[in-house]
């Protein structure tokens, strides 16, 4: 994993957004520029791999196990889907991948293998379309899969309006007592378009900020 790339917003983006929402610019202001940075994993294989590993894990725990996986092949390159699914479970199981995960990453690299989900293409899917192919294998959820499009292929659009600190940083904003519904979300995040990604990251950003009392 690298340290990937700081995301360059065009011009006028931020000025749309401060636009967009009261809110929303009052938080733009406090957090300060946008750092987003995407295109951390080597590959888009690994960045999918990496996606499964660590669901439902602690980012310690996860590391760990992703770290003792890496360690199964040369270091030189991420592995292949092909050496990936010609590993025996029993090593997979000794790294600290449940009989889920090994599942999960057996299919990620039999639709790879089989042509079913061609990684070389990616860029050029639309969003919609890259979601469909991403969730059409075992373990990847929408959530993971628009993860995938904001984080390796640096998508400046994607509203992922199930991810709770997203939630909870959109009832900041607003003012909400309670954390907004899907519906709500979905019908709120239409005036960030099209940079509803940098939107998201700013409230992601909402959940560091010490707030008195």
């Amino acid at each position: 994993m690298s340290d990937g790339r700081l995301v360059r917003l065009p011009r006028g983006a931020l000025a749309h957004l401060r636009r967009s929402d009261e809110g929303l610019a009052q938080l733009m202001a406090t957090v300060g520029r946008c750092r987003l940075r995407v295109g951390f994993a080597e590959t888009h294989l690994a960045s999918l791999v990496r996606a499964i590993v660590y669901q439902q894990l602690s980012g310690k725990a996860a590391a760990t196990i992703f770290g003792r996986f890496r360690a199964l092949y040369p270091e030189d390159a991420f592995p292949t889907a092909q050496q990936i699914r010609r590993t025996h479970y029993t090593k997979l199981r000794k790294a600290g991948l449940s009989r889920q995960k090994q599942m999960a990453l057996r299919d990620l690299c039999r639709h790879v293998v089989e042509g079913r989900l061609p990684l070389h293409d990616v860029e050029e899917l639309e969003d919609e379309a890259l979601i469909e192919r991403l969730t059409a294998v075992r373990g990847i959820g929408r959530w993971s899969a628009q993860m995938f499009a904001i984080f390796q292929l640096g998508r400046l659009d994607h509203w992922p309006v199930d991810d709770l600190a997203v939630k909870k940083g959109a009832a900041l904003v607003q003012g909400l007592d309670a954390m907004p519904t899907r519906k709500e979300m979905e019908a709120w995040g239409e005036r960030f378009r099209p940079y509803r990604t940098v939107t998201a990251w700013y409230l992601w950003r909402s959940q560091d900020i010490q707030t008195p009392g």
